[in-house]
């Protein structure tokens, strides 16, 4: 016999199988934290029904140039719990019509429609009270009297 052998003790290696278990119960709890907040947090969409938006892109573009085209300007704020919106024209006279449109908390998918009352020729208000501070947009369209619509897309900070 050598010493070798005289020396072994099987209770001294036990640990040894263990630290190959805990090191997998790591990589797995590790893993199940990454699913986790995947699932949980931000999509990464901000278009719905990305696919068939990128199909018609050309449209889009369209739009946008017919919009440019127009050369009306708008001014949004939200102060003292009304979101005020003034719309111009190239020239600088106010455009008429009707204004209607949501404020969008994009992140959660919030959703608070608008009331807009024509106070005068291209000057709109509507009461809103978001129901989160921080960042909002308003998505609004202005439909003229002269048939023509514009876009209008404003990020606004709330109190």
């Amino acid at each position: 016999m050598n010493e070798t052998t005289m020396n072994y003790d099987p209770r001294r290696g036990r640990w040894i199988p263990w630290v190959f278990v805990g090191g997998m119960l790591l990589v797995v709890v590790v893993n199940f934290g990454l699913v986790w907040a995947a699932l949980t947090t931000f999509t990464g969409v901000t278009v719905g029904k990305s696919f068939d938006r990128g199909r018609t892109y050309n449209q889009v573009l369209a739009e946008a140039a017919r919009q440019q085209a127009l050369g009306w300007q708008a001014e949004v704020a939200l102060t003292q719990g009304m979101v005020k919106v003034i719309v111009l024209d190239r020239a600088g006279v106010p455009v008429a019509g009707a204004l209607e449109g949501v404020l969008l908390r994009p992140l959660q998918g919030i959703e608070e429609p608008l009331t807009f009352q024509q106070r005068s020729a291209g000057r709109f208000e509507a009461p809103a009270a978001p129901a989160l501070p921080g960042q909002w947009e308003a998505r609004l369209l202005l439909r003229a009297e002269g048939g023509e619509t514009f876009d209008i897309r404003q990020r606004l900070i709330a109190p």
